[in-house]
């Protein structure tokens, strides 16, 4: 059902918002409809006896996905149409909800869920061995998914040689991590994410001449604490731990780590060495992850 509230034919949108369809007041909202729309939505809704998303179908003035688009807000579902936001077509879990891949990595983040976040854990390493394997992707779309939740969710781009996660959520704020690191910015450089109101993501920041060393100061310590202090969920994106040490000193700071290989490519001996690595820290080894892309 798309509606379950009947508005008057007397009523109108221009001058008695507070009264009109709550579905109508999202369409609104959202810039499918335009107020001088809703007279005749109005009056097609008393003629045809219609709810009044289904008389501005009938109007032409909506589509069914626009219809789906504000349900999945009344639902606190939030999810995309092709183009809005400007964001990356990465971000498959908020354009395409419903596909077969999202699924699969709804799958991931229920299994996540429960044997890792509703362990008293909250913070998670995403890592990769080489670049190219997909962990920024998996980082940035299980990112959208736990925010889906309701889950209060921070992504930290931790990879400050060759970050991703500024372009996939096309941030404007170009400090970031290192600068935090560093003692250069706050909390404030925390983007929260337009139309995922319980998404932040934090970008890598400025470019650094030394990334590992900056990764194993006290201050990205004492900075991961206040974030599992403020957030249900932290994700971290990290740099290829084949290249180099900075993923070691990432993840452990998070306790966790998720081990992100891509079929026929990642060798087995790269995610051996990598698994060896994570051990090393004494974080656990949460789980693995093969991409087919």
């Amino acid at each position: 059902m798309r509606n379950n509230i009947s508005v008057p034919f007397s009523t109108s949108f221009a001058t008695n918002p507070a009264r009109a369809s709550k579905i109508g007041r999202l369409l609104l909202q959202l810039g499918k409809i335009a107020p001088e729309d809703t007279d005749k939505i109005l009056r097609a809704q008393q003629e045809h006896g219609l709810l009044f998303g289904d008389a501005a179908l009938k109007l032409g003035l909506i589509s069914e996905a626009d219809i789906g688009q504000v349900l999945a807000m009344q639902f606190n579902y939030p999810y995309l149409q092709a183009g809005q936001g400007g964001y990356s077509d990465e971000l498959v879990a908020a354009y395409q909800p419903f596909s077969k891949q999202v699924e699969a990595l709804r799958a991931l983040r229920s299994q996540l869920t429960m044997r890792w976040f509703n362990e008293n854990n909250k913070s998670l390493a995403i890592v990769s061995a080489n670049a190219g394997e997909g962990g920024s992707y998996l980082a940035a779309n299980l990112a959208v998914m736990f925010s889906q939740l309701g889950e209060r969710t921070l992504l930290i781009d931790a990879n400050m040689r060759n970050p991703r996660q500024h372009t996939i959520f096309n941030l404007k704020e170009n400090r970031g991590l290192s600068d935090i690191i560093a003692g250069r910015a706050g909390l404030d450089v925390v983007s929260q994410v337009e139309f995922f109101e319980d998404l932040s993501v934090l970008g890598a920041g400025t470019t650094p001449p030394n990334p590992q060393e900056l990764l194993n100061r006290a201050s990205f310590t004492y900075f991961m604490n206040q974030a599992v202090t403020q957030y249900d969920v932290v994700l971290v994106d990290t740099s290829p731990a084949s290249a180099t040490a900075d993923a070691q000193a990432t993840v452990a700071r998070c306790g966790g780590a998720l081990l992100v290989s891509r079929l026929n490519h990642t060798r087995f001996s790269d995610i051996a060495e990598v698994r060896n690595q994570i051990t090393v820290t004494g974080t656990q080894l949460v789980g693995a992850v093969i991409n087919d892309f």
